[in-house]
């Protein structure tokens, strides 16, 4: 359908705003090429329309303003912005861009292409397609910052989606955007990604912080003024200029200190930051020296917690991140986190390395970033693109904080939170980590096992005698660790299958036999090795085992085993729901499984999978698997929802910690018991230094009862923390 004239003068008003708002956009001929731009998507879009009814081209004409006023970006990332879905969507070519606007903008339009495809295809090519972006993400960081443009406007823009596509893309930006953004520094739109997400996801859970947050703003404002007024007067006093303000935590980190603490809204102290940002001064040092001197003022007035200071000015985060956060005591006695920075850290902290970028050619990207991509082209390298472990290492390298590392010369290394020094010496060489015996941590003698710290000096220790073992694959943590050590490990397998192989053959030889699949599947059962393991395990352990003819005579008269199904007991569907009890799937009929993973009950937010033909298997919409299978399987996502319960028990998990004390459990389970009338399927409680630690299975009719229990037992003496584990 044609657009309306009032559409068509709504659309070139937007890009008329679009060029007013543009600060670079002083020079005629940048904007007669985006003007260029403009034209030639808006005829290839032409007439095009979004879910929502409103004419496509203007998609590409927002993610163009992102680019320019929230991500700082110049004239040649918003012309291939108007261009991003040109290709994708219509019979453009990139061959037709390059000839219309050269090549380094086709080259950006095809990378922004590529990644567009890699996101909405099926699972087998996700991974797979998922390499190209980071590919072409190393060549180009604005590819990947017009591709944060356009999945922030899509994820402002989804009402008129169909709720599973909105849970799909709601679980994509979770898994893959929220972190890329939070990884290059763009703090702010990952916030708004990771809230927006929450919002589709989890809508009254966000409704209701929302709520509570309007509540207490003017509490929470008054605070903030009385906790300010002295460090103001103090910075106007030395002449600084400033400016002091209160940070609220977005709406979706308040949550996760919700669960992560298994406490309520009320109970979180720190729902803002102090953040001082000020002009440093000419004769006064260096930005380090003049952000510790406000420190010195912020501490005189209130102490500080001596275990809560982080400077990042003296060595910034990977991202670019520069910042000094300290937590002091408050006049009420509240901690309160106060974050020092200049405006030029604190226009970093907002734009991430975009606020680096010079772009002149094919200048290469910052220090920091071309660190992440070596990093990332390790797991590129190191891991299958079929196996869910590609994702996962990618997963972990844009969510994991870093530490830092000295070697005994002072060369610093950086390495994610939970390395080991076996991860250090792989990291160092491959003959290093295969020969590895020991570290030497801060001069002191340390196994290879030993979990790195942030200012570890480590040096490895090596023996020419030493082999890697399978043990280790338990140790190490890093991608590049475990493709080393698989890789060694297969190299010393394969050898000594060798060995083993010939040891089998020459035996059944004398025997007139050859080797088959049921003499090995008898091997295997005398071994007690697993049926399911590679001939070659068989072998190599074969080498190492005493075997001659009585021995192989004794192995091939023992009958094979029976064929069962290993590792599966048939269960009573004690617990199977009646039909009012089920998730509904639009009034399609499929039988449906509970994750175990986070044991759904009726009431909370849920979303299904299809596992194979008829069978959905149901999660919460929190849980972590599922945000893994929503970004990896978007194609078998299904939407579901609660039916009307019956009076009907689901099994649920808490966790409850807090300070011990005789009597302690008797009063929680009589709480359960006798109070809430709940069945416990299993308590465990464990004790340490005065502190306990328990973990319940109770069965539920629903979150509402769960919900009520949790509260119950916040009200025990001692109760510090009730959780419910996802």
């Amino acid at each position: 359908m044609d657009f309306t004239l009032q559409e068509q003068k709504y659309v070139l008003s937007s890009f008329e705003n679009l060029i007013s708002s543009c600060p670079r956009c002083h020079d005629d001929e940048k904007i007669k090429l985006l003007r260029k731009a403009f034209e030639f998507a808006h005829k290839a879009h032409y007439p095009t329309r979004r879910k929502s009814g409103e004419p496509y081209i203007l998609h590409p004409i927002y993610v163009a303003q992102i680019c320019c006023t929230e991500l700082n970006l110049g004239t040649t990332s918003m012309v291939a912005a108007l261009l991003h879905d040109v290709v994708e969507d219509t019979e453009v070519t990139v061959e037709e861009i390059k000839n219309e606007f050269g090549e380094e903008i086709s080259i950006m339009v095809d990378g922004l292409t590529k990644i567009s495809g890699a996101i909405s295809v099926t699972n087998s090519m996700q991974s797979e397609n998922f390499k190209k972006i980071l590919i072409t993400m190393s060549q180009d960081i604005r590819v990947m910052l017009i591709k944060l443009a356009d999945r922030l406007h899509n994820i402002r823009t989804l009402d008129s989606m169909p709720r599973h596509k909105q849970l799909r893309i709601a679980s994509e930006t979770f898994y893959i955007f929220a972190p890329i953004a939070h990884r290059i520094g763009l703090y702010t739109i990952k916030t708004e990604l990771e809230d927006n997400a929450f919002r589709i996801k989890q809508p009254k859970e966000c409704a209701e912080i929302e709520r509570k947050l309007k509540n207490t703003d003017a509490q929470r404002t008054m605070f903030i003024n009385k906790f300010s007024l002295p460090i103001a007067a103090h910075l106007t006093e030395k002449k600084y200029d400033f400016d002091i303000s209160g940070r609220p935590k977005s709406l979706y980190g308040i949550y996760q200190k919700m669960i992560k603490k298994g406490i309520p809204f009320e109970e979180i102290y720190d729902l803002f930051a102090i953040r001082i940002i000020f002009t440093p001064k000419e004769d006064e040092g260096s930005e380090k020296e003049q952000c510790f001197k406000i420190y010195s003022i912020v501490t005189d007035i209130y102490t500080p917690r001596p275990d809560r200071l982080r400077d990042w000015v003296t060595t910034p985060k990977e991202n670019g991140y520069e910042s000094l956060h300290s937590t002091v005591m408050g006049p009420n006695g509240q901690w309160v986190e106060v974050q020092i920075r200049t405006r030029r850290m604190d226009e970093i902290a907002e734009f991430g390395h975009a606020a680096h970028f010079k772009y002149k050619g094919n200048q290469s990207n910052e220090g920091g970033l071309d660190n992440l991509y070596d990093i990332m082209r390790e797991a590129i390298v190191t891991a299958d693109p079929d196996t869910d472990e590609f994702m996962d290492n990618i997963k972990s390298i844009l969510t994991t904080s870093k530490i830092t590392i000295f070697t005994p010369k002072g060369d610093m290394h950086s390495f994610p939170q939970g390395a080991t020094a076996l991860d250090f010496a792989y990291a160092i060489h491959e003959d290093i980590g295969n020969r590895a015996i020991s570290a030497k941590v801060n001069h002191r003698n340390m196994p290879l096992s030993y979990e790195l710290k942030n200012g570890d000096q480590i040096e490895i220790i090596t023996s020419q005698k030493q082999k890697p073992s399978f043990d280790w694959l338990n140790i190490v943590q890093t991608a590049k660790a475990r493709y080393s050590l698989r890789k060694a490990i297969n190299q010393e397998v394969d050898k000594k299958a060798n060995v083993g192989q010939k040891k089998l053959n020459n035996l059944l030889t004398e025997l007139n036999l050859t080797v088959t699949p049921r003499i090995i599947e008898k091997v295997k059962l005398h071994y007690d090795i697993e049926q399911d393991k590679e001939d070659r395990f068989v072998f190599a352990y074969l080498s190492e085992q005493e075997l001659n003819l009585d021995i192989l005579r004794k192995i091939l008269r023992q009958s094979s085993p029976e064929k069962k199904i290993l590792f599966w007991t048939i269960k009573s569907k004690e617990n199977t729901t009646k039909e009012a009890d089920k998730p509904t799937t639009n009034n399609i009929k499929y039988n449906y499984t509970l994750a175990d993973c986070c044991r759904p009950i009726p009431g909370d937010p849920v979303m299904g999978f299809k596992m194979h033909q008829n069978i959905i298997e149901i999660h919460h919409v929190s849980c972590p698997e599922a945000v893994r299978l929503s970004s990896q399987q978007g194609n078998k996502i299904v939407e579901v929802d609660w039916f009307s319960r019956e009076q009907k028990a689901f099994l649920s998990d808490l966790r409850i910690s807090g300070v011990d004390r005789i009597g302690l459990v008797s009063d929680i389970t009589t709480v359960l018991s006798k109070e809430l009338d709940v069945n416990i399927r299993s308590i465990n409680i464990y004790t340490h230094d005065g502190i306990f630690d328990g973990s319940f299975e109770l069965y539920v009719r629903s979150i509402e009862d769960l919900n009520d229990i949790m509260s119950k037992l916040r009200k025990i003496q001692g109760v510090d923390n009730v959780l419910r584990p996802m």
